[in-house]
C-alpha cells in the first residue's frame, strides 16, 4: 500500500503511473518525428507531475525540453505561425520596454537616476533569470512595466514549492548586492547619487519582499509553514523598531495576512525562512546607514 500523493515505490522504486507516462512519452516522440514541436512539449511537459522531482526521467525531460526549445525557437515554431514575426518581436520587447523605462524615469528624475534605476531594476530581474536559468529551466529576458518595475516570464516544469521560492528571492539577492555596491561606490566618491541608488534599490527591494499576492515575496511565502510566516512577521516587526522605515510594517503586514490564510506548506522550509530573513535584514542594514538626504547631488 502506497500513502495518497506518492509517484514511487520507496521499495522497488517503480513508478506509479508509469503506463501512463508510457503512453505520454510514446505519443511525444511520434509528434517530434513529425516535427509538431509545441505538441511534443505539451506532452513531455504532462510527464513531470506524474514523476518524483528529484528522479532521472524528470532530469531528463527537463533537459529534454530546454533542448525541444531551443530546437523550436530555432526553427520559430514554438508557439508561433509559419510567417509569423513572434521570434524577433521576443528578441526586440526586452529592448524596446528597457529604453522607454529609462526614458519615463529620466523625464521625472533626471538622466542619471533614470538610466541607474534602470540598472538595479535589469539587476534584480536578472537574478531571477541567472538563478532560473542555472537549474535548468526555460526563461525569457526581463521586460520592463514603465512606473509598475519588470518581470521575467519562465516555465516552473513542475519544480517544488522551495524552488520556486528559491528563484523568487533570488532578485531581491541580487537586488541587495546592487545596493551594497551603490553603498561602497557612495563611501569611496562622496557622490551623493549612489546613495540615492542605494536606497532605492534597498527600498523597491523590500517591498518586493511583501508576502502577498505576485509578488517576489508572496511567491516565496508559499514555501514557509505557519510558523516560519509568524517568524517573518517578528523580524519584519523587530527590523520596524530598529530602522524606523515604514516599508517594514508593510511587510509585517503581510505576514500577518499570510499567518492566516490557508496555503501554508505542509511541510516546513527552514533554508527558504533563513534565505528570507537574511536579505530582509542586509536590505533593513543598507536602510540604516545610507542616509536619505546625501551631500555630492
Amino acid at each position: 500500500m502506497l500513502a495518497p500523493g506518492v509517484l514511487a515505490c520507496g521499495s522497488c522504486h517503480a513508478l506509479v503511473h508509469g503506463e501512463e507516462l508510457e503512453r505520454l512519452s510514446t505519443t511525444a516522440r511520434d509528434l517530434e518525428a513529425k516535427e509538431q514541436l509545441r505538441a511534443a512539449r505539451e506532452q513531455w511537459l504532462a510527464c513531470l507531475p506524474l514523476l518524483p522531482w528529484d528522479s532521472k526521467q524528470a532530469e531528463w525531460i527537463r533537459d529534454h525540453i530546454a533542448a525541444l526549445d531551443a530546437r523550436a525557437d530555432t526553427a520559430g515554431v514554438l508557439r508561433t505561425e509559419p510567417g509569423s514575426t513572434e521570434p524577433w518581436r521576443r528578441k526586440l520587447t526586452p529592448i524596446a520596454t528597457l529604453l522607454l523605462f529609462i526614458a519615463v524615469y529620466s523625464a521625472a528624475e533626471g538622466p542619471r537616476f533614470g538610466l541607474g534605476f534602470a540598472l538595479l531594476v535589469f539587476i534584480h530581474e536578472m537574478g531571477h533569470f541567472i538563478d532560473i536559468k542555472r537549474r535548468g529551466l526555460p526563461a525569457d529576458m526581463p521586460v520592463f512595466l514603465p512606473g509598475l518595475g519588470a518581470y521575467v516570464r519562465w516555465r516552473a516544469l513542475g519544480v517544488s514549492l522551495e524552488t520556486r521560492a528559491a528563484v523568487s528571492l533570488a532578485g531581491p539577492a541580487a537586488g541587495l548586492i546592487a545596493a551594497f555596491v551603490c553603498w561602497v561606490v557612495w563611501l569611496k566618491t562622496g557622490e551623493g547619487m549612489w546613495a540615492v541608488l542605494a536606497r532605492a534599490s534597498a527600498w523597491m527591494n523590500i517591498l518586493n519582499l511583501v508576502p502577498v499576492w505576485i509578488l517576489d515575496g508572496g511567491q516565496a511565502a508559499l514555501a514557509l509553514s505557519k510558523v516560519e510566516r509568524i517568524v517573518l512577521l517578528v523580524v519584519s516587526l523587530g527590523l520596524l523598531a530598529a530602522v524606523q522605515e515604514m516599508v517594514f510594517l508593510v511587510v509585517a503586514g503581510g505576514a500577518l495576512f499570510r499567518v492566516f490564510t490557508k496555503d501554508q506548506s505542509a511541510r516546513p522550509s527552514p533554508r527558504i525562512t533563513i534565505y528570507f530573513v537574511a536579505v530582509l535584514v542586509l536590505l533593513a542594514v543598507v536602510m540604516r546607514f545610507v542616509p536619505t538626504q546625501a551631500s555630492g547631488m
